[in-house]
This record gives C-alpha cells, sequence and structure tokens, in this order.
C-alpha cells in the first residue's frame, strides 16, 4: 500500500516537476530579439567608460585601452599599442577634431581626428552604427546560454569587418561571447577569441556625468 501511495504521489507531482524544470529554460530571452533590444539600448547611451584587455598573443596592434567615452565623440583615456614589436603607452585625451596624446616621455602633442583614425578612434565606440550597437545588431545566431552576475550570456559570431571597427586589425569573423544585463539591456562585457589570444572589453559607468577637457601642457 505505501509503495502504490508513493507511486500516484510522484505521477502527481510529475507536471510539478516538469514545469519547473521548463521554467528556467522559458525565463531565458530568445537570442535575437535580446541582441535587438540591446542594440537600441546601445544607441541610447551617452557616456560610459571601458577597458579592452588581452590575454595571449592576439595579432591585434591594440593590447590595452581604458578609458571614458561621450555620445558626443569626445574620449580620453589611455592606449597600449603593439609598435614594431614594443609595447608603448599613450595618454589621450580626444575634443571635438582635435587629438591631445603624449607617450611616456615629453608632453603633449596635437593630431587631428581623422590622422587618429588611421590607428584607431575609440570615439567610434558609441557610435549609433559603427560601434557596439553596430557589432550587436550585426550578430549571427545569438544563443542565450545563461545568466551570470545579472547578465544574460550569449553566445555568437560577428563579422570581422565589424569588429574592426572596435578592435582595430580584426578582419576575419570571430566567435565570441557577450554579456547583456538583465535590468537595462546593456553590453557589459565581450570576449573575442581571435588567433593566438583573446580580446575582452568591458564596459562600466554608463550615463555617468563626463567632461573631456584638453589636457594642461
Amino acid at each position: 500500500m505505501l509503495r502504490k501511495l508513493l507511486v500516484v504521489a510522484l505521477l502527481a507531482l510529475a507536471p510539478v516537476l516538469s514545469a519547473c524544470s521548463s521554467g528556467g529554460a522559458d525565463a531565458l530571452p530568445a537570442g535575437p530579439d535580446l541582441m535587438k533590444k540591446a542594440a537600441e539600448a546601445m544607441k541610447a547611451v551617452k557616456s560610459a567608460a571601458f577597458s579592452i584587455s588581452t590575454e595571449g598573443k592576439p595579432n591585434v596592434p591594440l593590447k590595452k585601452a581604458d578609458g571614458r567615452l561621450t555620445a558626443a565623440g569626445d574620449a580620453d583615456g589611455t592606449l597600449t599599442l603593439d609598435v614594431l614589436g614594443t609595447l608603448q603607452e599613450v595618454s589621450f585625451a580626444l575634443v571635438g577634431d582635435t587629438v591631445h596624446f603624449k607617450g611616456p616621455t615629453g608632453g603633449y602633442q596635437k593630431m587631428t581626428r581623422q590622422q587618429l583614425a588611421q590607428f584607431y578612434d575609440p570615439s567610434v565606440i558609441l557610435e549609433p552604427t559603427k560601434g557596439v550597437a553596430g557589432l550587436l545588431t550585426a550578430a549571427a545566431d545569438p544563443r542565450v546560454e545563461g545568466e551570470e552576475g545579472g547578465a544574460y550570456k550569449v553566445a555568437t559570431s560577428f563579422p570581422g569587418q565589424v569588429v574592426g571597427q572596435i578592435v582595430p586589425g580584426v578582419t576575419q569573423g570571430v566567435n565570441g561571447t557577450v554579456w547583456i544585463d538583465r535590468s537595462t539591456s546593456r553590453l557589459t562585457k565581450a570576449s573575442l577569441p581571435l588567433q593566438g589570444g583573446t580580446v575582452t572589453v568591458e564596459f562600466s559607468d554608463y550615463d555617468a556625468a563626463v567632461t573631456i577637457t584638453p589636457p594642461a601642457g
């Protein structure tokens, strides 16, 4: 009798257990819908702090970057570039059409935004069609794998031309992973495996009050 009651109880619970087990999967958004929503959210960003780092030896000239960006196109921070096999750190402030920059020694020099764009223009990151919003729009076959730290983890692939806008030197398509914040739909992190290593891009301090000014001296 006890065994019979146990079987009946398990049969009665089966639909409930099934609903619970499938509820987690159903709670995850569809990849294409999430990426579309994230792209629209990024188009509305007014400012952000960004960090780019590399692991291993990916074949890209930009090895490290930290800075702040505004939707108007101004930016400041530091870049570490591979120049003929030697790493050089450059401090910069991009204000309007003028770039103020300096290396480890000496004072600030100037170049135009157009001259900087031949190497790397960080202000493109928040550009609505070329930057992160464009990257998310171009994502192919996005698959939401789960949640981590308040963000959806999404595996997807990107065209090399679009990735190259953010990480100069990339020309081939990339199978990467992005993390989209659950509450704001903004990109918090992107991991981009390349030949020889991985490039990681992270964002924080969205829409903080940021004023970029020319450096003194």
